[in-house]
């Protein structure tokens, strides 16, 4: 049974963010340990055909609201109350994305995603606020210059559009996706599933 979790992420995702402790918590439980695959949530809605649900279930009686119903037992079960929903949701998340892929490559993509997940979901980061970006870098004592110089080359942008299309490809559709090996499991509701394929 492969031992590792590949987390299909994007910080545009509040799921991401809601997911991602819990997620931690199997993981340490079962001696697993977690993948970050960064992805582009928007370039995965336009390959699949889907949209975010806020407004694909719109016009559905009742959907949105359950939805909303759904999220506040998942943020009381596992005791996230420091969420709250970002004032510039939905951002573009491309740059921090790019960031997060050279974060990886320097072998501390997890402090990266933690501290931005944090700052986004937590905080109110405004993503589109270079500044404060750089002063989340800073106060994470993460290598500032290295990631951005690396952020910007070829290799990792094309790796970003690789990864959107590879998870797409494997029948992903939205976030949060997860895969133990072959198995996909989409929702933060299926956590449980995936603790139980863990043994």
């Amino acid at each position: 049974m492969p031992r590792t979790i590949e987390f299909i992420f994007d910080f545009v995702s509040p799921n991401g963010y809601l997911a991602w402790w819990p997620l931690k918590e199997i993981a340490a439980r079962k001696g697993a340990s977690i993948t970050i695959t960064p992805v582009l949530l928007g370039g995965m809605h336009k390959l699949t055909g889907n949209a975010p649900p806020f407004l694909r279930d719109a016009e559905v009686k009742g959907k949105n609201a359950y939805a909303q119903l759904e999220m506040q037992r998942f943020i009381a079960r596992h005791g996230l109350t420091k969420f709250r929903m970002n004032p510039a949701f939905p951002f573009r998340s491309v740059e921090l994305l790019r960031l997060l892929l050279a974060a990886i490559d320097l072998g501390c993509g997890e402090a990266f995603a933690e501290s931005f997940l944090r700052a986004i979901w937590e905080e109110g980061l405004d993503p589109s606020d270079a500044a404060a970006v750089d002063a989340v870098i800073a106060a994470a004592g993460l290598p500032a210059g290295a990631l951005a110089e690396a952020s910007q080359s070829a290799p990792v942008k094309e790796r970003l559009a690789a990864n959107t299309q590879n998870a797409v490809d494997r029948g992903a559709f939205g976030i949060p996706t997860f895969f133990v090996g072959e198995e996909m499991f989409f929702g933060k509701e299926r956590l449980a599933q995936i603790e139980d394929l863990l043994g």
